[in-house]
């Protein structure tokens, strides 16, 4: 496949996004692991079987020694472009996001990795916390409870794709799992209070409302996503992070 037809939408260190006809493909580069790329496409295999409306995955390909996985192309804009363009209507654009989101919570996909066990891992590779700060997350980790909701992991606006029909479609299920809806809800926070606090504010806000859970409950995550985020090394955010490490109270 000749990649330079086909157009750049998103660049990271690790990938390149591209628009191709009728495809999303994500081409990877030579040193990122093949484990994740092949857990990527699985996951979103899965997450197809329950029923929700997602880019369905096409194929899996090496293209010049790199891999790529292709998915389903879906027109429209994304949620977050929306919210940007039309500050005015957040709490709409808001409430059909957490509408979503609740949406996605109520779905069963059995064959993924629960979120606490995601979670441990992360916490116990850390290298900026000392070993008391990685015993007392691990230690509030382990006392909440196990659940098996579908949970997106990397839920936030730029992952909504929203047609000219109105109709909203979830991308990127890379960070896939089961486990705690409250978990899922804190990272969507934390990922809303980098860029603006009064709609992460306004989230959480909405989110507990719908959901009929307390504040409080999903604020006793918040470390614990928090950390679990600092293994993305982006120095960018890291300082924003530790905060959310540091302030809280784990007695």
């Amino acid at each position: 496949m000749d990649m330079e037809k086909c157009r750049l939408i998103v660049e990271r260190p690790y990938k390149k996004v591209y628009q191709c006809e009728d495809s999303i493909i994500k081409l990877f580069s030579e040193k990122h692991p093949k484990v994740d790329i092949f857990n990527e496409a699985l996951e979103n295999a899965r997450v197809e079987e329950c029923g929700l409306d997602i880019p369905k995955l096409q194929k899996v390909e090496n293209i010049d020694g790199k891999w790529a996985l292709f998915f389903e192309y879906r027109e429209g804009k994304t949620l977050e472009e929306m919210m940007k363009v039309d500050p005015q209507n957040l709490d709409k654009y808001m409430e059909d996001f957490v509408d979503l989101q609740v949406k996605v919570h109520s779905k069963k996909a059995p064959m993924l990795s629960n979120i606490k066990d995601k979670l441990r891992r992360q916490i116990n590779s850390i290298k900026e916390l000392d070993a008391s700060q990685r015993y007392e997350l691990l230690t509030r980790l382990e006392s909440m409870p196990r659940h098996d909701k579908l949970c997106h992991g990397d839920f936030n606006p730029s992952n909504i794709i929203v047609g000219k029909n109105g109709k909203m479609s979830i991308v990127d299920w890379a960070h896939a799992t089961i486990g705690n809806a409250s978990a899922d809800a804190a990272m969507s926070y934390l990922l809303f209070a980098l860029k603006d606090q009064k709609a992460a504010d306004l989230y959480l806000k909405m989110f507990c409302r719908k959901s009929d859970i307390a504040v409080q409950y999903v604020q006793q995550w918040l470390p614990i996503v928090a950390a679990a985020q600092l293994t993305k090394d982006n120095e960018l955010e890291k300082d924003f992070l530790m905060q959310w490490i540091d302030v809280m109270d784990y007695q």
